[in-house]
């Protein structure tokens, strides 16, 4: 596992997967389907593992905290880059900080905050748990309302940022004022498109963003990183086939939760056994299996072609 500084060359040398997490059913870390799910990823090319929303990290608790981070060190192949989460509670943080300083990742992502903070308060938390950690972190920009890019930019002056990821909605990713504003004060380089393939190519293109991160990556890993080399390439045509190719599921997760969906979907798709989402959240019903079932036998079967062409999907240098 890769624990030196990230660098910008990282989030642009891999798509960035965000994975889940397999359980069994008592709920207890299923390692073998975890690393089933990661040797995967890996043949399709993929070196950077990014555990957040869709690992469900916002629900972890601290007595299995140290488990799940001792795997990630297992799962995850040497020289590649295993990013954990962390909070967002600012009590969650602080908890954390000391057994993520006892190891060796290079940086940890702060899930952000949605209710009783602000952004003077998210800053001063950040700081303190960097100074905690003793590493950088990786911020994670989903609203206007977290933090202004004037209050980004001076965490990333501080050293306090590794790298952003950025996830703010927009029905025209191309018409988004803040994030013309973010790249004006922050290299474009220390960003990464943070909402899967569908935005991508415009934020790479318009905005100078390195990279992106991508849920649907574990399904299809060589597709996904065929993506990001059509799109570092310019080649357009072929990045708008695989992009049609993957809107279907990615429709669904829109509708049906994207952390529910994925996770099932990775079960569906041969790949691993994911089992149960831990509560607060629940796997999908019958009818909404077999719709997610239905568009991921799709996928793969559109997919196939690259997925099965070294000329088109070798794995990422």
């Amino acid at each position: 596992m890769k624990t030196t500084t990230v660098e910008p060359g990282d989030l642009s040398r891999s798509v960035i997967a965000v994975p889940p997490l397999a359980r069994r059913p008592d709920l207890s870390i299923d390692n073998d389907a975890n690393r089933a799910l990661v040797a995967n990823m890996r043949g399709g090319g993929i070196s950077t593992f990014l555990y957040g929303g869709n690992a469900d990290f916002y629900n972890i608790g601290l007595y299995e905290y140290a488990s799940i981070l001792d795997g990630l060190t297992e799962w995850i192949g040497h020289g590649d880059l295993a990013i954990p989460s962390v909070g967002p509670a600012y009590g969650t943080l602080m908890d954390q900080a000391p057994i993520l300083r006892e190891r060796a990742f290079p940086t940890a992502m702060v899930l952000p905050a949605t209710m009783a903070f602000t952004p003077a308060g998210i800053m001063n938390g950040i700081q303190r748990f960097v100074d905690n950690f003793g590493r950088p972190i990786v911020l994670y920009v989903k609203s206007e309302t977290y933090l202004a890019p004037a209050d980004i930019a001076a965490l990333v002056s501080d050293g306090t940022v590794s790298f952003i990821k950025y996830a703010i909605v927009r029905e025209n990713p191309a018409d988004d004022a803040f994030l013309s504003d973010l790249v004006q004060r922050v290299p474009p380089r220390m960003i990464v498109s943070g909402m899967g393939e569908q935005p991508a190519p415009v934020h790479m293109k318009a905005f100078g963003l390195s990279g992106f991160t991508s849920g649907l990556v574990c399904v299809a890993p060589a597709a996904s990183t065929t993506l990001l080399k059509a799109l570092q390439a310019g080649d357009d045509a072929l990045a708008r086939r695989i992009l049609s190719d993957f809107r279907e599921l990615e429709d669904l997760r829109n509708e049906m939760g994207p952390t529910r969906v994925l996770h099932d979907a990775v079960s569906m798709s041969g790949i691993a056994d994911m089992g149960p989402v831990l509560p607060n959240l629940s796997n999908l019903d019958s009818v909404q299996r077999s719709r997610v079932s239905q568009a991921v036998a799709r996928l793969l079967d559109r997919l196939s072609d690259i997925e099965s062409s070294p000329s088109l999907a070798s794995p990422a240098n």
